[in-house]
């Protein structure tokens, strides 16, 4: 017997230890663990975490073999480690065609199974007899699979195999919005089989997304085929969620214990050092007991509450399972383990003695770490009364592996037979540290001569496009094709990357191809997307975000470097925009928006920057791995010669058309204005007025008065001044000179233009009644088709065009054959409208430009991305104006769907359409940005937020509601996406008017606004100011309530408060709609299910104002219940009367001391007012017959709506003591 050192029989103790308990388990033939000795089931997850002790003691003898009896120890622990790794991969490549099939549907159906039969790895349930789908087990198989690699492992043999795990990538790419059945496989806690996102999931695809990044599956031996790509953009979005969701785990589990695997080992995907403590301390303060932590809450799995017959639980139960659920021993290895990785011994000392109390001695005296511990059935009682006071009893396996693993990796790293780095060769673990901040680097092209002279007039010195050579650049559509390359493998069937989308992150780099060099530009800049990449201010804006961004995403090697293409289609009137020059001259500086930035040329810039290869673009399925793919090389040839060559827009020549008479061009006048459907004028917002909206009046576009002081020195015929009586609506013809006419006038004519002009003008003044020709009559149709398009060659104002276009898309339909030709191909409406939404975007003519992208049908190309933003960070989207067509988005859809939805939500309003796609891409910039804009907000009701964007226009502007949707629909995106933030965050804003009849959103604490125009949109703090400026501040607290109401935004922690109303009473009615008690049962208070219940109440309420006196009413409420005044609440509370009755004490008391509201509710009511108030209509044109006044109160002070509240609430609820005066602080 040879002799050993202390340290080797220790190690050789914790090798008995392993092969008992753990590799003796192992199938010989597969290498998998089945689930006990009865169970041959092996999961993903569980196989992967039993490995880990197998791997974490093989390293531990690599470091003391000096001898031969030691390293074969080293090695035969090492191939167990690999046997197990190559088992899996073997089962989930049988399954091949799922992960091809599950990158298409994301359906359930369609995913890798969870579990496989250890005997031989072949399926054990059917694909829809279990929760199959749990992102977090193929994670953590990649992840594991990373490291293992990393430590000098072997598990990949092939390239075929490569493939496939690089197809695993994209499998849990989207991972973010894909709800899954998650770390206990039961999706929502009710186990009804309902998958959510769950936070566990998202955070261990992100670990193994960051893992695999650039990695060589064939370690040191390999070459560039072997190494895996991620896009870092997916890892970042992933993270992005998990940031917003975390502590919550999903909608129904408000909390869950498996997050400490993501906030710790192994996966460390949390980089906010404040984050992952607030996560731990929740975790431990509501789940940790005596013997380990629970699951989450309310989990009924093996209490003795449970009934074992069933899978699923009545929602009622849920209730029964509080303070008896089953704690695992499981996390306090977590525990061990996160401790020892942060080295704080301390910490790990109190958990390891915590956990060797619960462990179990088996005969020979090794310990085991048994599943779970429950409550006694005799003993529940006592448990419930006081938590935590019952001794439990082991139910469940013992050992349970998966913690057994773990304990023994704990005390590995306890005893220094490991470093916390080996464990973690990627260095995952440092990902929280503190980074030194990023300089981003941007690069300015030109694309030809003219415009780098141009450029240089203002000492700016760029490169064109030519100069760069022979670095050559690419529109980042380039790059999201040659990515669909990736992980193609014609053997296994699998079929690359279907995702089109590459972000900034991956613009931001340079790539290599063989011996060439690409940058490619971001994806925000492609012009071919739509209408909103032709505002030249919202890309200067959404430029500096993604500069921002970059800031704090950024993590790979080298700095960032944004390359931007600046090209005539940019120029304004053949200059470049001044807010191009002002930004560059920012960038110049070497700061913008507090980022640090370096303008230079691309080749100062190729050694400091990030370079990704390309090498996957190889023939290595045809044996030629140095040569490009025959498609790619087809592709890009192609593609390099037309990616910058500008298209040219359509230019019409045609049929020699003469105008028999014109006097049809006034029956599609105003054509784009019948389709409008945001309605302002009506007082209670989001009501439909009394007249139905088609019955509009029928003008042409109103200018805006600051439009006829700028006439530009053109004499305009079109230009009658406004006293010429209602049948000649003043037209837009203030700049003929900026216009220019697409359709070429026939040479034929000879009468000039002024003649046809002036017979129009006179034609204006004809009676009215042509233009109440209804649609029908056409049967004359050919001439006056014939008669229109001659008009509109003729016209040159493109509003004119729209409506004649308008006209003919009603009548003919968008394939209608116009007769003419254009290089020998027929002309058809739907060209003419392409010709004309070019040319408005051109001019930017906004109102016209939204109106022909809804008719041409284009969509917003991230709208389902955008969508997907606001879903996945728990906030759900509503569209279609309130009450009647308003459709809820509750998961993410595919782009067609998502178009049709919000089709049918608006009817024939195209621009309302458009605009709402328009406002829900802002609302995910803002959410990626500013998350805090969405605090308290859980539902996003777009058609509401459009309304109160053109009711404030309208108070602004002091217009009528439609003048003002009609300068609404106006605004360019950038002003569109300004007024969205000022509403959003609650700032004052003055509109102010810049040339060519534009507006631009300002900040009132600019300076450029004079003090007339300032509007009160006043902070909260500010109540002694109010009395001060009573005549400015007139309708603050009005508007404030319509806003909040609007954005359905609550006060904190309104919906958990709410809760313990509901627990204290029957039930809760809004609008009709009844909160039972029962939901208390169901779910936990800080559940978002239960807000989201509260929420639909509340929104069946149509008017935002009187929403938000409900919800003052609510938190009247919940302070009785918080100040325990009464044991119960009584009956099913109605809460709209207890608004009533405050109203009811506030018209008393304004009658007592002579208040404004005397002059319309508190008049003494005679027989008209009597029936005024009968039909509904309030004098003050207060909403749901509460008196404006009130509306416009301050919650405090002693004439506050809250101080009428709690009287209110005193009077009607039977249970509240009614004597004494009660003084009602409300925060």
């Amino acid at each position: 017997m040879r002799s050993r050192s202390n340290s080797g029989v220790r190690l050789d103790y914790y090798q008995r230890i392993v092969h008992r308990l753990i590799l003796a388990h192992q199938e010989p033939v597969t290498g998998l663990f089945p689930a006990s000795n009865v169970n041959s089931h092996a999961w993903i997850r569980d196989n992967v975490y039993c490995i880990l002790a197998v791997w974490g003691l093989s390293m531990a003898y690599k470091k003391i073999a000096d001898q031969d009896e030691d390293r074969a120890k080293c090695y035969e622990l090492e191939q167990s480690c690999v046997k197990l790794m190559r088992g899996l991969l073997m089962a989930m490549m049988n399954q091949k065609d799922k992960v091809e099939k599950f990158k298409m549907t994301q359906s359930p159906y369609d995913s890798l199974h969870a579990k496989y039969s250890s005997k031989n790895g072949l399926p054990v349930v059917a694909d829809n007899e279990w929760g199959h789908l749990q992102i977090d087990a193929v994670s953590l198989y990649l992840l594991i699979l990373a490291q293992m690699t990393a430590s000098g492992l072997q598990i990949v043999f092939s390239l075929d195999e490569v493939s496939f795990i690089q197809n695993l990538v994209f499998y849990i790419e989207s991972a973010y919005s894909i709800p899954d059945y998650g770390i206990w496989e039961r999706g929502d806690k009710t186990n009804h089989g309902e998958p959510e996102l769950n936070a566990s999931s998202i955070g261990m695809a992100k670990a193994a997304l960051e893992a695999m990044n650039e990695l060589d599956l064939f370690g040191a031996r390999g070459g560039p085929a072997s190494v895996i790509h991620v896009l870092a953009d997916e890892a970042h979005k992933c993270q992005a969620v998990l940031q917003s969701m975390l502590p919550r785990e999903s909608n129904s589990k408000e909390l869950d214990s498996g997050l400490l695997c993501v906030i710790g080992f192994p996966a460390f995907a949390v980089d906010d050092e404040q984050l992952i403590h607030n996560t731990k301390d929740a975790i431990l303060s509501r789940l940790q007991g005596k013997y380990g932590c629970k699951r989450f809450l309310r989990d009924g799995y093996r209490t003795p509450k449970e009934d074992p017959s069933r899978l699923y639980y009545e929602r009622w139960e849920l209730r029964m399972f509080e303070n008896i659920e089953c704690e695992w021993p499981l996390f306090y290895c977590y525990l061990i383990l996160f401790h020892a990785f942060q080295n704080d011994k301390r910490s790990v000392q109190e958990y390891a003695d915590r956990l060797e109390k619960i462990m179990v001695r088996s005969e020979d005296g090794i310990l085991l770490v048994p599943e779970s511990y429950a409550v006694p059935q005799d003993l529940v009682g006592f448990e419930y009364q006081k938590p935590g006071s019952q001794a439990r009893e082991v139910v469940g396996r013992c050992p349970f592996l998966w913690g057994q693993s773990l304990f023994i990796l704990g005390r590995l790293l306890q005893e220094g037979f490991l470093a916390v780095g080996e464990l973690d060769p990627l260095n995952r673990r440092l990902g929280a540290q503190k980074k030194p901040d990023v300089v981003v680097q941007v690069v300015i092209i030109a694309e030809d001569n003219e415009i780098r002279d141009k450029l240089a007039e203002h000492d700016l010195h760029v490169q064109t496009i030519a100069e760069v050579a022979p670095i050559e650049v690419q529109p980042a559509r380039v790059l999201s094709h040659l990515y669909t390359y990736l992980g193609r493998n014609r053997k296994l069937g699998l079929s690359g990357r279907k995702s089109r989308d590459v972000g900034i992150l991956s613009t931001s780099k340079l790539y290599s191809l063989k011996d060439r060099i690409f940058a490619f530009t971001p994806q925000f800049v492609d012009l071919s997307r739509f209408y909103i990449a032709s505002d030249n201010e919202l890309m200067i804006d959404i430029l500096k975000g993604e500069i921002n961004f970059l800031k704090s995403a950024w993590d790979l090697l080298g700095r960032p470097l944004v390359t931007l293409v600046l090209k005539r289609i940019h120029l304004d009137q053949d200059k470049i925009p001044l807010a191009m020059i002002q930004t560059m001259r920012k960038l110049k500086s070497g700061y913008i928006n507090g980022t640090r930035v370096m303008l230079g040329s691309l080749k100062d810039f190729l050694n400091t920057s990030a370079i990704t290869d390309l090498s996957f673009l190889g023939s290595t399925e045809d044996g030629y791995p140095d040569r490009l793919h025959p498609d790619v090389q087809t592709y890009l040839d192609e593609h390099l010669l037309r990616s910058f060559s500008n298209r040219s827009t359509m230019n019409l020549r045609g049929g020699q058309l003469r105008p028999r008479h014109l006097r049809r061009r006034m029956s599609c006048k105003g054509a784009i204005k019948k389709t409008r459907s945001i309605n302002v004028d009506s007082d209670n917002l989001g009501m439909e007025g009394p007249s139905p909206l088609t019955e509009r009046r029928l003008s042409s576009v109103v200018p805006p008065p600051w439009l006829q002081a700028n006439k530009q020195g053109h004499v305009s015929v079109f230009a009658t001044t406004p006293e010429e009586g209602p049948t000649s609506p003043p037209q837009l013809g203030g700049e003929l000179g900026l216009r220019e006419n697409i359709y070429p006038v026939d040479p034929h004519h000879s009468r000039s233009a002024i003649d046809r002009r002036s017979e129009f003008v006179r034609q204006q003044e004809m009676p009215k009644i042509l233009i109440q020709r209804h649609r029908a009559e056409t049967n004359f149709a050919d001439t006056e088709v014939e008669e229109l398009i001659a008009m509109l060659r003729e016209t040159e104002s493109l509003e004119e065009q729209g409506d004649i276009l308008q006209y003919l898309v009603d009548t003919q339909g968008l394939d209608f054959n116009t007769g003419m030709l254009e290089e020998g191909r027929v002309v058809t409406v739907r060209d003419l409208l392409k010709g004309l939404y070019e040319k408005a975007c051109q001019q930017k003519l906004w109102g016209l430009v939204r109106h022909t992208a809804g008719m041409l049908g284009k969509r917003v190309e991230d709208l389902g991305k955008a969508v997907t933003d606001l879903l996945v960070r728990q906030k759900q989207v509503t569209v279609g104006m309130p009450p009647n067509n308003e459709h809820t988005i509750t998961a993410p859809l595919p782009e067609g769907e998502l178009r049709q939805l919000i089709h049918d939500a608006y009817g024939d309003d195209e621009s309302t359409a458009m605009l709402t796609q328009e406002l829900m891409v802002y609302l995910a910039m803002f959410i990626r940005t500013e998350p805090n804009l969405f605090h308290e907000m859980l539902r996003l009701r777009v058609g509401l937020i459009i309304q109160v964007m053109a009711k404030e226009l309208s108070r602004t502007l002091i217009c009528d509601g439609e003048a003002a949707s009609e300068h609404l629909l106006n605004l360019s995106p950038f002003e569109m996406k300004n007024l969205l933030y000022h509403i959003l965050s609650g700032k004052e804003f003055a509109v102010s008017s810049v040339a060519r009849g534009n507006l631009s959103i300002v900040s009132c604490k600019s300076s450029r606004v004079s003090k007339k125009s300032q509007i009160g949109l006043g902070d909260p703090e500010g109540e002694d100011a109010l009395i001060a400026t009573i005549d400015d501040r007139q309708g603050q607290w009005l508007r404030r309530r319509r806003l909040d109401g609007a954005l359905n935004r609550v006060p904190r922690d309104f919906y958990s408060r709410v809760w313990t109303v509901l627990e204290k009473c029957q039930g809760l009615a809004i609008e009709g709609r009844v909160l039972q008690q029962s939901l208390t049962q169901e779910m936990t208070p800080g559940e978002l299910k239960f807000a989201l219940e509260v929420e639909t109440a509340l929104n069946q309420i149509p008017q935002p104002e009187y929403r938000q006196l409900v919800v003052e009413a609510l938190m009247v409420l919940t302070l009785v219940t918080e100040h325990n005044m009464v044991p119960c609440l009584g009956d099913v509370i109605y809460v709209e009367h207890l608004v009533h009755k405050a109203n009811q004490l506030f018209l008393e008391d304004q009658r007592k001391v002579q208040g404004d509201a005397t002059l319309c509710c508190a008049k003494l009511k005679d027989g008209k007012e009597q029936q005024q108030a009968a039909s509904g209509m309030l004098l003050c044109g207060g909403a749901a017959y509460i008196c404006q006044h009130l509306y416009d109160s301050a919650p405090s002070g002693s004439y506050g709506t809250m101080t009428y509240m709690s009287r209110a609430v005193a009077l009607v609820l039977d249970c509240v003591p009614k004597h004494g005066e009660k003084e009602c602080a409300i925060s």
